[in-house]
């Protein structure tokens, strides 16, 4: 065991130890509601309880994934639930540590919206926030490791190295010009949002400070996922190393299809029923609907060329024993 492995195994440990609070706050909620102890914040019980328990089973699967990144019993799951739990934590988590730090900065304040649907005031908020940031570090660390040491060649070699030779590859590189067009067009919404653009917003006076930043740092992410699956598909630069391109494209694509994942039922929501309450999108339905589809579809893709590419990429697992 070397120390980034070392280091690794901490970090696990140590995301399913920050997840614990908001686990924690999450039941608490969903408890102190249905018991008439506290009341919804800004919508019905039956929707109070309905989100918070989703973010309830949200919280157990992410610490199930940080202790499967470091227990013995994590090298034997199966790869693909494994690795698609592993896939959704980072873009939700992951990839908005940029943002936690940047917003940290820009407002300093005590009472933050820490999720969409759901507004904590104070010491719950900063509980909320730590288990975030602490999940998404201890993920950017575990994941890699675990990743190293169960499939040795994932971030190793070059982007240019293959073992085997697919004919879909063709069609994989085709499909990246795609991808590479549909991030870039994205990414073109979000700046323009966030650079104080009116187009397609429900109201001039939206969106807020946080919200620009938030659409600056989901626009970079586009950018970057598309970048990363077009070089991923290509194999181009070829001496590029491995890891470069991977990381890019496994964040980039999840962070488009998480976070749009969560948002489209708000919108849909929204559409039939009615905003929930701290769940409004700065922009008109059909506009946030649109860009939330692209947005998901495309991380989809991003995801399929990584796993087709790695398919002839990669060699068979080491075997570990039981």
């Amino acid at each position: 065991m070397d120390r980034f492995d070392r280091v690794g195994r901490g970090a696990a440990y140590g995301a399913a130890v920050a997840m614990a609070p908001y686990l924690l706050i999450k039941v608490f909620w969903v408890a102190g509601v249905l018991l008439g102890l506290i009341p919804p914040q800004g919508m019905g019980v039956t929707q109070w309880v309905l989100l918070n328990t989703v973010t309830v089973g949200m919280a157990v699967i992410g610490i199930l994934l940080a202790l499967a990144l470091v227990r013995p019993w994590g090298m034997r799951l199966p790869a693909a639930p494994l690795l698609f739990c592993g896939w959704i934590a980072s873009g939700f988590l992951v990839s908005m540590l940029p943002y936690a730090a940047l917003d940290s900065l820009t407002d300093p304040s005590d009472g933050t919206q820490v999720e969409q649907g759901a507004s904590a005031p104070g010491w719950e908020a900063v509980f909320i926030q730590v288990s975030f940031v602490g999940m998404g570090l201890g993920l950017a660390v575990a994941l890699p490791a675990y990743l190293r040491r169960r499939w040795p060649r994932t971030l190793t070699g070059r982007i240019g190295d293959r073992v085997a030779v697919d004919e879909r590859q063709d069609g994989l590189a085709r499909a990246s010009a795609w991808l590479l067009a549909a991030g870039a067009v994205l990414s073109a919404c979000w700046l323009y949002w966030a650079a104080g653009g009116t187009a397609g917003l429900a109201s001039p006076a939206e969106p807020d400070t946080d919200g620009r930043l938030l659409m600056a740092v989901s626009a970079v992410w586009a950018l970057v996922g598309s970048a990363g699956a077009w070089t991923t598909a290509n194999r181009r630069p070829a001496r590029l190393p491995r890891w470069l391109p991977t990381v890019a494209l496994w964040l980039g694509s999840g962070s488009l299809f998480a976070w749009n994942a969560w948002r489209l039922p708000f919108t849909a929501y929204a559409a039939f029923v009615g905003p929930v309450a701290d769940s409004a999108m700065p922009q008109n339905l059909g506009v946030a609907a649109a860009i939330q589809v692209i947005a998901l579809v495309t991380g989809a893709a991003m995801l399929r060329v990584l796993v087709r590419t790695y398919a002839t990429t990669i060699a068979s697992p080491v075997a570990h024993p039981a």
